[in-house]
């Protein structure tokens, strides 16, 4: 008997991106996200693998993150 939904084997592609912010960690991923979404399709997750940040005169300046994104290939 067939299933009525057919369940698909994922293949991803997985790269590493780099987002900033003056804000906020979360906005540094947000923007790293929203930036690639324009050229990448299919993107399913992310993990932040690194954080780090650019002090000035004592004071956070920078927020920086590296992603480690996975997106499906395409059939």
């Amino acid at each position: 008997m067939a299933a009525a939904t057919e369940m698909k084997d994922h293949v991803y592609k997985i790269f590493d991106l780099v987002g900033s912010s003056e804000t906020s960690i979360e906005d540094a991923i947000h923007n790293a996200i929203a930036r690639a979404s324009k050229t990448i399709r299919e993107m399913k997750w992310f993990e932040v693998v690194q954080t780090r940040g650019h002090i000035e005169n004592g004071a956070v300046r920078h927020y920086q993150v590296l992603l480690r994104v996975g997106f499906t290939l395409e059939d």
